[in-house]
């Protein structure tokens, strides 16, 4: 992996035709480790309410105007088994999520299986995580949506003291143990890489302080990162934590030509501005050729664009 800003690519992993080619979508993932992307980048919803205009609600962690990518009945790959799949054919990229409603698993069994990805792909795996936006899809698995917040903390808590302790312990009032092993570890060392989605304020500010300090923001500060940063910053001092050495996502799209091919100049277009407001990894939403030949050829045209625009 390169020094300098990471180049980021959204695979999609969901879709409304329920014929979709599944194999196509790992021969991506296998074009862009040929391409030398650096990372690849899943999301995540395990069920749906039939209502989702709450996707469009700022209030209720939604973006403003935003429309969920599909309907109810939408087809969506389990993040954790489709990036396992992923690592089973690539030898380079990281695997990422952006983001897993970790909250949503039970805590001891996410550790494992994140920790087996892990050992499994050399030490490859990067862990978005984010509360969501969906009071359904807590509700369906039994969990109180208003504390969606204190149970990705949880979640968080858990994975750690399972992937640092040799002997592990944890004492909160949703899970008490002591005691306990559970291996693998990580082959990262101190586990795994996490990343929190969120806007500017004081929880995910704590968030960031305590789990790791890469930040996927959200809502407004995704187009104001020269504000947002900064405000992040002091908030994360002001919870008592070090900002420094943040590293913080930046959003770009893959943009087409008149002719429907990926006009790679447009596309990189925003990344040296990206990069001065104080990105270090430039996330890409958007499709590629499905021919994996094509698809390896154009994403390779666009990872060395991206390297000129930030070397």
């Amino acid at each position: 992996m390169t020094d300098g800003p990471k180049l980021s690519l959204y695979l999609r992993t969901f879709s409304d035709d329920p014929d979709t080619d599944w194999q196509a979508t790992l021969a991506t993932a296998r074009a862009m480790d040929a391409a030398g992307v650096d990372r690849v980048v899943v999301s995540d919803h395990v069920v749906f309410g039939e209502n989702l205009d709450a996707y469009g609600d700022p209030t209720l962690g939604g973006t403003t105007g935003g429309r969920q990518p599909t309907g109810p009945d939408g087809q969506w790959l389990e993040p954790v088994v489709l990036l396992t799949a992923v690592a089973a054919t690539t030898e380079r990229i990281r695997l990422g999520t952006g983001v897993l409603l970790a909250a949503l698993r039970r805590p001891m069994v996410l550790a494992k299986q994140l920790a087996t990805l892990d050992v499994l792909s050399s030490g490859r795996v990067d862990l978005g995580v984010g509360i969501g936006w969906q009071r359904e899809e807590y509700e369906a698995a039994g969990l109180p949506f208003e504390r969606r917040g204190r149970l990705l903390d949880h979640t968080l808590e858990v994975c750690d003291a399972l992937w640092t302790q040799q002997r592990a312990s944890y004492d909160a009032p949703e899970l008490s143990f002591d005691g306990i092993h559970q291996m693998p570890k990580p082959v990262q060392p101190g586990g795994i890489p996490i990343w929190v989605s969120g806007t500017v304020n004081p929880a995910v500010a704590r968030r960031l302080s305590r789990f790791g300090k890469r930040w996927i923001p959200w809502g407004p500060a995704i187009s104001d990162l020269k504000g947002a940063i900064p405000a992040m910053k002091r908030a994360i001092a002001d919870t008592g934590g070090d900002p420094s050495g943040l590293q913080v996502q930046g959003s770009a799209a893959l943009v087409k030509g008149p002719d429907c091919t990926l006009d790679v100049r447009s596309s990189i277009a925003t990344v040296a501005q990206l990069v001065a407001d104080g990105a270090t990894d430039i996330r890409f939403s958007g499709t590629v050729p499905r021919d994996p030949g094509r698809a390896t050829e154009v994403l390779a045209e666009l990872v060395s664009a991206f390297r000129q625009a930030t070397d």
